[in-house]
């Protein structure tokens, strides 16, 4: 594994072309998503970034499928798309009813969609960034674990346009254009529009039908840039994005062959748009302001027994259907300082600023075993003062220090009559200390602190001393080492990192017999007493000639339990946490020939883990292979891609309970499973 995992790299083209003209040495990466934009090879932190061109090398159309290039980074699917994410084995892995603390931040174009990642359809996306260990300073609550930085393209000041077309197997195509450019001399702007559709890759045998766990995904976005001076800057992002994907996933025999008769939908409309406003007219800093919104109708059911009425004579049938109104709003203003605002003898650049963010959860769950329908409203508050100084002592040494203090406050009320209105004072930050040796090798070391707020259980059959759990905090000691060497042809990172967890907030379940003999799947949050997690993040990138290019990332992580007795009386003391892999890889490939042909492979690779701290079912290790044949002109280029080349089953949900009577309902375990081999050819023409 080790050997092949060296051995490959990766295939880098751009968004809407599909390999630039080889260039010596590899270019440096700009991170937008903290309070300044860096090279992301001078933070002292772990960050890993997917390019646009590296989106587009793997044919990704939604986030899950590029999370393999970052180190110690999970998903976990129980619908269409992979929705929740996990950072360093730390994240949620489902939702079913209010509320959802997210431990992952998922940020696009500056709009908070933690927790709904259906949202990150990848086109017209720029850069992907990820940042890991807990963000207590940059975002607050929901990054105990990490963020997840989307950011699209921006407007061109010259005229650009292009069209990008794909089939493949499974019925599956997309065809998608953008547009940018001036539209005065003061304004430009950008607009990007895709379909995407796909049956799937389940057959209803019930139905004879190959769609009912379909992909139906339109992304809309636009950009504008008014520049009204020369001290002055206005942004403005939006998007429409439109999912109305099918949910038929699971069946009694763990294949891709189903024999439900009523189908899930997995849907989501969001529109949101955001302002960001600069000006740099103060004389020692200038002034950011942000604004954004979202608003969300999201649909989520499924056919809760898997079958068709006359399955079984002792078989029940039912559905299960949640439909959210999720709103959020946010305001940030932040001051942040310039080459004159320096403090202590033009040594230390400096930030402050305030954050507010109001969330409101509308639920609706339409049930066969519920009469009348359930209903519940949530809403948050959060306010929050953040600061980071980055001070430069001597000559290559630099000492960053962050602090943020926040005030979350929830509400929440249903129709059965339950009530709950926590409130906490959070507080969370970093330090960090950074050293360059030489010109080309920067040392660090960091302490964070992340938090995350205290929240409640609301299934209305949960015992009383089950409602509520406490905030989590984590404690973060991280050591790394980044490098650029030999005219840029190589570059590498490495970070070791320890994460201390108190009271940890763990997702666990009940399983409820009903009088009929079937089961209820009953999931809820609690606290264990502590855990621990820790691990090796690594990156590699060689350009040993111009026409090859290699990369590889591992990230090897240890994780366990202190004292922690799950829902069903388990003790899970010592062991794995859930959705926590202890190795992941990624690594591939490319050479492109004199004539603009070129070739790659690229590997991914996952070991087992726990799907759920309820139980001890577990997936799989595996590794799935792509390859690229494609051929690049000036204007216009063509590819053919396989992925998955061999049709490996692999495993991204796994439940445990009863669901089949002819075993009588005794639990066990069942998979939802992920892509197959899929080809395609995908076309490309810009201006």
């Amino acid at each position: 594994m080790f050997a092949l995992f060296f051995g490959l790299g990766t295939v880098l083209i751009a968004q809407g072309s599909f390999a630039a003209a080889p260039q010596p040495g590899i270019e440096e990466i700009v991170v937008t998503g903290e309070f300044r934009s860096n090279l992301l090879d001078s933070l002292p932190s772990s960050v890993s970034v997917a390019t646009a061109r590296q989106i587009a090398q793997l044919q990704a159309q939604q986030l899950e499928q590029v999370l393999a290039l970052m180190p110690n980074v999970n998903y976990a699917s129980g619908a269409s798309r992979g929705r929740y994410l996990q950072i360093r084995g730390i994240g949620e892995t489902g939702q079913f009813v209010e509320p959802l603390n997210s431990s992952v931040g998922l940020i696009v174009d500056h709009v908070d969609f933690s927790g709904i990642g259906t949202i990150s359809t990848l086109y017209d996306v720029r850069q992907i960034e990820v940042f890991r260990g807990p963000q207590g300073t940059l975002y607050g609550a929901n990054a105990l674990a990490g963020l997840v930085n989307v950011t699209t393209n921006d407007p061109s000041n010259l005229p650009q346009a292009g069209l990008t077309l794909t089939a493949g197997d499974y019925g599956a195509g997309s065809l998608g254009g953008y547009v940018s450019g001036t539209v005065l001399d003061t304004l430009a702007g950008r607009l990007a529009v895709q379909q995407y559709r796909s049956d799937g890759y389940v057959h209803n045998d019930y139905l004879n039908r190959d769609d009912t766990n379909n992909f139906d995904e339109l992304t809309v976005r636009g950009k504008l840039r008014w520049q009204p001076g020369d001290e002055t800057t206005v942004d403005l992002a939006g998007g429409f994005i439109d999912v109305d994907n099918g949910y038929d996933a699971f069946s009694l025999d763990n294949k891709r062959d189903t024999i439900s008769d009523q189908p899930g939908k997995d849907t989501q409309k969001s529109r949101y748009g955001s302002v960001v406003t600069t000006l740099s007219q103060p004389e020692n800093f200038k002034v950011e302001t942000i604004l954004a919104r979202a608003d969300s109708d999201i649909e989520y059911g499924y056919d809760e027994d898997w079958t068709y009425v006359d399955f079984d004579p002792n078989g029940y049938s039912s559905t299960d259907l949640y439909l959210r109104d999720w709103t959020t709003s946010s305001v940030e203003i932040r001051l942040i300082s310039n080459e004159r605002g320096r403090l202590f003898g033009d040594s230390t650049d400096w930030v402050v600023g305030m954050y507010g963010l109001q969330q409101d959860m509308d639920l609706r769950r339409v049930y066969t075993f519920r009469e009348p329908d359930f209903t519940s409203g949530f809403r948050i508050d959060r306010v929050a003062l953040f600061g980071q100084t980055e001070t430069g002592f001597a000559e290559g040494t630099n000492f960053t220090l962050g602090w943020r203090v926040e005030r979350h406050e929830a509400d929440y009320d249903d129709v059965d009559g339950g009530a709950f209105s926590p409130s906490d004072n959070l507080w969370g930050g970093r330090v960090a200390l950074e050293q360059l040796i030489g010109i080309d090798t920067m040392l660090y070391a960091s302490v964070s602190r992340g938090y995350k707020s205290g929240g409640f259980n609301t299934d209305g059959t949960l015992d009383a001393d089950l409602r509520q759990f406490d905030p989590e905090t984590l404690y973060n000691t991280e050591f790394g080492l980044k490098g650029r060497w030999r005219d840029d042809t190589i570059v590498g990172r490495l970070a070791v990192f320890y994460m201390a967890r108190d009271d940890m907030q763990v997702s666990t379940s009940q399983i409820r017999v009903r009088a009929d003999g079937s089961s209820e799947f009953v999931e809820y949050i609690g606290n264990a007493s502590q855990g621990d997690n820790y691990g090796i993040e690594a990156e590699l990138h060689i350009q040993p000639t111009p026409r090859v290019e290699l990369v590889g990332t591992l990230g090897v992580l240890a994780s366990q339990y202190n004292n922690f007795v799950n829902g069903t009386g388990q003790q899970l003391d010592g062991r794995q946490q859930a959705q926590a892999p202890s190795y992941q890889f990624f690594g591939s490939g490319r050479y492109t020939f004199p004539n603009g042909w070129y070739l790659s492979a690229a590997v991914e690779g996952k070991d087992a883990f726990y799907f759920s701290d309820s139980n001890g079912f577990q997936s799989e290790p595996y590794q799935l292979v792509q390859l690229n044949i494609g051929l690049q002109r000036e204007r216009w280029g063509v590819m053919a891609w396989v992925r998955n080349v061999f049709d490996e089953d692999y495993t991204v949900r796994g439940y445990v309970f009863g669901n089949d009577p002819r075993i009588d309902y005794e639990p066990r375990g069942y998979t939802q499973l992920g892509e197959p081999r899929r080809l395609g050819v995908t076309v490309d023409w810009r201006l």
